[in-house]
């Protein structure tokens, strides 16, 4: 008998963002888990995520997915499935499959909220798997629209 084991293979790519948000850890966690809250800033510039077309079950193994929309039309979908939630700390997310064989790029997504007395350090981890470099770079550049998006969402006279 032969018996193959399956190799866990490392991320191609990680990449780490840091930034200062000014808002306690609870409302960026909402934020992020919150379809009414995450509508506003989960896109980059020039595009816009629907309310309708958010669904988030935000729990260990909770799936989650956002249609990304430009001009009226839908231009990308993301989705995954929650790894770990720790509320307001931590969030872990996977976006696609990271051990699918397919090659398709996957990646696992790791989220901290540290309390800086009523601001937010959120340190966001992005690991890519099946991943190219410049697959990642877009990624990254995308990550850096959501958060101004987000910084401004923060900072905005916006309902409870």
């Amino acid at each position: 008998m032969t018996e193959t084991a399956a190799v866990q293979r490392g991320p191609d790519v990680e990449y780490q963002l840091v930034i200062t948000l000014d808002a306690p850890p609870e409302e960026v966690f909402r934020a992020w888990t919150d379809p009414e809250r995450l509508t506003h800033w989960f896109a980059p510039h020039g595009f816009s995520t629907p309310r309708k077309h958010i669904d988030l079950d935000v729990r260990p193994g909770g799936s989650w997915q956002a249609e990304i929309w430009r001009d009226n039309a839908p231009a990308s979908r993301l989705s995954g499935t929650y790894v770990d939630v720790d509320r307001p700390e931590r969030l872990v997310f996977t976006t696609g499959d990271p051990s699918n064989r397919d090659g398709t790029p996957a990646s696992v997504v790791t989220v901290a909220f540290v309390d800086l007395l009523g601001r937010t350090e959120m340190r966001f981890c992005q690991a890519g798997y099946h991943t190219a470099p410049a697959h990642a770079d877009r990624a990254r550049a995308g990550w850096v629209q959501f958060f101004e998006r987000l910084t401004a969402y923060l900072e905005a006279d916006h309902p409870e």
